[in-house]
């Protein structure tokens, strides 16, 4: 299973900052395109306790919910404490 997971919605502003945040940070992540693969999001639902909104992230299998809580662990510095383990797992 992937360390980062992200399910997505082609134009979605949300989806497109979520993505850059991990990126600034260096965090590789599997896309799961709700858009390229409508039968996901049944799955991402399920997954997330039934939050339908996009993006929905996963560390490590956790949902850590969408792109507004992913900015506020990397406001307060948060971010980097919980990618750490699972970017070194990559390095």
């Amino acid at each position: 299973m992937p360390k980062i997971e992200i399910y997505t919605k082609d134009y979605c502003p949300y989806c497109a900052l979520a993505k850059s945040i991990l990126q600034q940070h260096g965090a590789s992540y599997a896309e799961h395109s709700l858009t390229e693969n409508p039968a996901l999001f049944d799955a991402m639902i399920k997954r997330s306790d039934g939050r339908r909104a996009v993006p929905q992230i996963f560390f490590d299998g956790k949902g850590i919910g969408g792109a507004d809580e992913l900015s506020m662990l990397d406001e307060c510095g948060r971010l980097d404490e919980l990618l750490e383990p699972l970017l070194a797992d990559t390095a």
